[in-house]
């Protein structure tokens, strides 16, 4: 079963203990701030079976993110498909979700970059894409630490949600193999 590690952090799989402090933090208006709603605790507990399942069938998934210095889960960093068309897919997104609490302190950034690293030395990918709505600053600076590179031709209307919904526009940053990740 694929952990990645950090100096702070270990991205893995999930299990039951996991359940309380997702559903937290799916519920907690301020982390959803750019989601379409936040979740009850029946909802994340779904979302958590998917994204464990995804784990167990494709090697990488939207990973389970603990500190290491205490070891609970603060949310989740890691990579997926979206399940929607594109101009853009197929594609692998990286992407995260912290609780705020754990907010400005890297840790998106330090948990993206060995997601990153592990996307291009281990899966072989050639780009891992990411996206939100234009408003989502903190997003977006991570996006541009990681060294994505934006384009306003790539922004795009989420085809989840519908015509007029405030969080339909999207931006779409790039990270392509031949980038600083290569070694």
């Amino acid at each position: 079963m694929t952990v990645l590690e950090t100096e702070r952090l270990i991205l893995r799989n999930w299990c039951s203990a996991d359940r309380p402090p997702f559903a937290q933090l799916n519920a907690d208006p301020l982390v959803m701030e750019f989601m379409p709603s936040t979740l009850s605790s029946s909802e994340s507990d779904l979302l958590l079976d998917q994204l464990k399942e995804r784990i167990e069938t494709q090697g990488f998934g939207l990973f389970a993110a603990e500190l290491r210095a205490s070891k609970p889960c603060i949310g989740f960093i890691g990579l997926a498909i979206p399940s929607f068309q594109a101009a853009f897919t197929p594609c692998v997104e990286v992407g995260w979700r912290l609780a705020a609490a754990h907010w400005g302190k890297g840790l998106a950034t330090e948990g993206a970059q060995e997601v990153i690293r592990y996307a291009f030395k281990v899966l072989r990918l050639d780009e891992v894409v990411s996206f939100t709505v234009p408003a989502n600053t903190r997003s977006r600076r991570v996006m541009e630490k990681l060294g994505m590179t934006y384009d306003p031709a790539d922004d795009f209307d989420h085809p989840k949600l519908p015509e007029g919904h405030p969080l339909r526009r999207h931006v779409l940053y790039r990270l392509g193999s031949s980038s600083l990740w290569q070694e």
